[in-house]
């Protein structure tokens, strides 16, 4: 759904307005993204799809506040946060947005309840134990505080860093191929994980996936190619993202 700078930003949780993102200059210049408009809604569960360099990946980051547009705008409900100095923005993303990655980025030689509480001692603050035994419990996994990473099976490991992503309790929740690294069987409790969050706890997440069976559990699909939004669809099955997806030659 795109949406203008005048919208106002209630029904949003985020949202980019004619977003362009280069790397590079001149002729060696890639454009990623071309103008792109979205907005995710709270409470909504949006795949982000396309073929390889479509700039999927590119418009996740600069949503979550990993990256900065060359130009546009993205906003967290009211906020714009594109212009603001690094050191507020690193301040408010770990407060308004949590971010999964397909590595789990666990600290091995840690506990789990310390891989969780990471972020927040890395900003100077002090843990919160039941946020963060409340965040395990959301995710299955209450009882293994004390264990280590390399104590826990994969799709485990990947709850404890969607764990690390809910304790600041976030609006948005980014999700960057957070099945890629595990089986099927597997990666299917992740992604109907991430599907009760938005259903059970009202959770906002966007996904970027290659695959049409995990863009099956979101609410709506956004198809990119050459760094433009070129198609959406709303409930789709995993048979017709695979088939649209196929057209953009993904």
């Amino acid at each position: 759904m795109a949406e203008t700078a005048t919208d106002t930003a209630r029904g949003t949780a985020a949202r980019a307005h004619e977003l362009h993102r280069e790397y590079g200059r001149g002729t060696a210049a890639v454009r990623a993204l071309r103008g792109v408009s979205v907005a995710l809604a709270p409470g909504t569960f949006t795949a982000v799809m396309g073929p390889s360099g479509s700039g999927k990946t590119t418009l996740s980051h600069c949503l979550a506040g990993m990256d900065r547009p060359t130009r546009g705008s993205v906003w967290w409900g009211g906020t714009e946060v594109s212009r603001l100095p690094e050191r507020r923005l690193a301040e408010l993303r770990r407060s308004r947005v949590g971010v999964v990655f397909q590595a789990f980025n666990l600290m091995p030689a840690t506990t789990v309840a310390q891989n969780v509480e990471l972020p927040g001692r890395l900003a100077g603050e002090r843990p919160d134990r039941d946020r963060v035994l409340d965040a395990l419990d959301r995710v299955g996994l209450a009882g293994r505080e004390r264990h280590r990473p390399g104590q826990l099976s994969g799709g485990q490991q990947q709850r404890v860093a969607i764990a690390r992503a809910l304790v600041s309790r976030p609006q948005v929740l980014f999700a960057d191929e957070p099945t890629g690294a595990l089986d099927q069987a597997t990666g299917h409790e992740i992604l109907a994980l991430l599907r009760a969050g938005v259903d059970r706890d009202g959770q906002t997440c966007a996904m970027v996936t290659h695959d049409p069976v995990a863009a099956g559990y979101a609410d709506r699909v956004l198809l990119l190619a050459d760094g433009l939004v070129v198609d959406e669809l709303d409930r789709p099955t995993a048979a017709q993202v695979g088939e649209r997806l196929s057209r953009l030659g993904g």
